[in-house]
This record gives C-alpha cells, sequence and structure tokens, in this order.
C-alpha cells in the first residue's frame, strides 16, 4: 500500500509548457500534495528532464516519471537514468513504463509486433539492471549483451496501461499501476480486478500493488465554471484516446468518434455531462473532493490531478488550500 503523506497528488508536464514545470511542482510540495508526476506526452514537455528537474528544484515531494514509452527509450538507457535520479534523490524516484499512444509512436516509425512483449521483456531487463544484475539477452524486441550498471539502485517499477492484457501483466511484474486520465470509479474497479488477477497468478500480494489515478482537473468556488473550464481538455485528450482499452471498456466510442468527427476543436461542449461528472475531477471544492473519494473507494491508491494548463498555478493552489485538508 502507497505511504504517501496525501492520497492527492499533481500531474505537471504534457500540455505544460516546460518553464513553469518547477514553479508549480513547488507550490504543490509547499502546500502537501503527495506526489507529483512528470507526464511525458509526446511532442510537449520531456519526461526525464523534467523530473529531473522538478527533483533538483524541491526538497522532500516524491516524482514519478510517466509514462516513459517502453519502446521511445532502451531499458539499458531507461535504467541508467532512472538510477541516475534515484542515487541523486533517494526515495524520491517512482518510474512508471507504458507503451505510449499508438498514433504518436507510429509518427517515429516505432511500434513492435507485440506490444505486450515489448513491456515485458523492458520491465524484466529494467528490474534486472536496476537490481544491479549483468544482463543478456536477445528477445523479440529489445537485445542486451552483458549490460550491467555501474550505479544500480532500488526503485519501485509502476507500468502505466490500460487494457485487461496489459493490467494482468502489470499485476504479475510492477509495484504498481498508473491509470490514464479519463479513468471513471467503474473503470479503476475493473482494472483492480485485472491487476489482481495477473498478480495472483505469479504468486504476489494483490494488496501491496498500488494504484494511482490520473484525472483531468479543474476547481473553482463556482462549480459550474470548473466544469466548462476543463471541456476543451477532456475533449482532446478523450479524442486522442479514442482507440484504446479505456475508451472501449467505458463503451463510449462509437458516440465519441461521432462527436469528434469534425476534429477536436468545438468538442468538449459537446460533450455529455455525465462524461464530464465521471471522467474527471471538476467543480467545487466540496464536488472535488467528493469525486476523488469516489476514485479512492473504487481502488485507487492515490489521485493526481492533471490541472486546465492555462489555469494551472491558480487551481494548484486553490487545490492545495481548499481541497487537499477534506481529504
Amino acid at each position: 500500500m502507497s505511504d504517501l503523506v496525501s492520497p492527492v497528488g499533481l500531474v505537471l508536464g504534457s500540455v505544460l509548457a516546460p518553464e513553469h514545470v518547477l514553479e508549480n511542482a513547488r507550490v504543490g510540495e509547499e502546500l502537501g500534495f503527495g506526489r507529483v508526476w512528470m507526464a511525458e506526452d509526446y511532442y510537449f514537455t520531456g519526461g526525464i528532464s523534467g523530473a529531473a528537474s522538478v527533483l533538483a528544484g524541491t526538497e522532500r515531494i516524491p516524482v514519478g516519471l510517466g509514462i516513459v514509452s517502453a519502446v521511445a527509450r532502451h531499458p539499458a538507457l531507461l535504467a541508467m537514468e532512472i538510477a541516475t535520479m534515484a542515487r541523486l534523490h533517494p526515495g524520491r524516484v517512482a518510474p512508471a513504463i507504458g507503451l505510449g499512444l499508438r498514433d504518436w509512436l507510429r509518427q517515429m516509425g516505432i511500434h513492435p509486433r507485440s506490444t505486450l512483449t515489448a513491456l515485458r521483456e523492458s520491465l524484466t531487463a529494467l528490474r534486472a539492471l536496476l537490481a544491479g544484475e549483468e544482463v543478456t539477452s536477445s528477445g523479440e524486441v529489445f537485445h542486451l549483451d552483458h549490460i550491467q550498471l555501474a550505479y544500480p539502485v532500488e526503485v519501485p517499477l509502476f507500468m502505466g496501461v490500460m487494457g485487461p492484457h496489459m493490467l494482468r501483466l502489470s499485476g504479475e511484474l510492477a509495484d504498481g499501476t498508473l491509470l490514464s486520465v479519463g479513468a471513471s470509479p467503474s473503470y479503476v474497479s475493473w482494472a483492480r480486478e485485472r491487476i489482481a488477477e495477473g498478480a495472483e497468478a505469479a504468486g504476489r500480494d494483490a494488496g501491496a500493488h498500488e494504484v494511482s489515478t490520473f484525472t483531468l482537473f479543474a476547481i473553482d468556488e463556482d462549480g459550474e465554471k470548473a466544469r466548462a473550464d476543463l471541456r476543451e481538455t477532456l475533449g482532446f485528450f478523450l479524442l486522442t484516446m479514442a482507440q484504446s482499452s479505456l475508451i472501449e471498456v467505458l463503451g463510449i466510442r462509437e458516440q465519441l468518434l461521432e462527436l469528434g468527427k469534425d476534429g477536436p476543436e468545438g468538442l468538449g461542449a459537446k460533450l455529455p455531462d455525465e462524461w464530464v461528472e465521471d471522467l474527471a475531477v471538476a467543480g467545487d471544492p466540496a464536488e472535488c473532493a467528493e469525486k476523488i473519494r469516489r476514485l479512492l473507494d473504487a481502488g485507487s491508491n492515490s489521485v493526481d490531478l492533471f490541472p486546465v494548463p492555462d489555469l494551472a498555478a491558480a487551481q494548484i493552489r486553490l487545490a492545495g488550500e481548499r481541497l487537499v485538508p477534506l481529504l
């Protein structure tokens, strides 16, 4: 189980410009958030460089790196980067490895034949390398020939995944799972069940597996204004993930694609009110607290708030002052 001071964390990076990341992380630390996650959505803000900046510019808040694409970085290089950050900032680093959205990977010409195999090979190699083992393997995706880190370190490894097979793999191999923005309480419960299946098949304790849930977030003393502020960002992310398992499990793919057939512009205004209520945390402080409690009750150990970019600084401060104390 998580030992974070607060079950409410922050998600920075991605569509938040690099020059604004550290200032918001410092506010998050000051106001008692449990963790800062540095997202790495292509092609916005770099996760590793961003996490390194946050770690160096804050004093104690844990920093998650996630997700990092398993196929965009070779596991030997990724292990080296993780180990460097973790040794410079002991006990504060939690990397999450995933695939990344397929459309972004296709833009780079990267797409393994089996994504499940790619993640299995990456996580297996990462864990061994970080433990100081010399690794020699030749798999379907990655080749390692007598590779050993000079400076190994112990860190928890998360996987950032969505679909049933990947969630089972996370339960089997990882210490925690990162769930994407757009996760409803029903999806969190469903994901917990798949993670438990993988953990139990591997003889691991499913109860010790941490689940962190990213959620798009907007807060205002006027709850209706907060929900309106969130709509455009929510529409963009849902349409970006339209072909993902998360959207499939929610059963909204056909309706989403129909609403977004003319592109993401204007999609937010068309989203059904119940999607805004169920797939994000938006409202006044009391409403936001209740929505976070639902995600915690569904099986999340932490709920990590992804603020609307243009409003991030003010909303992080309001959340820290009015929302975090409620939880």
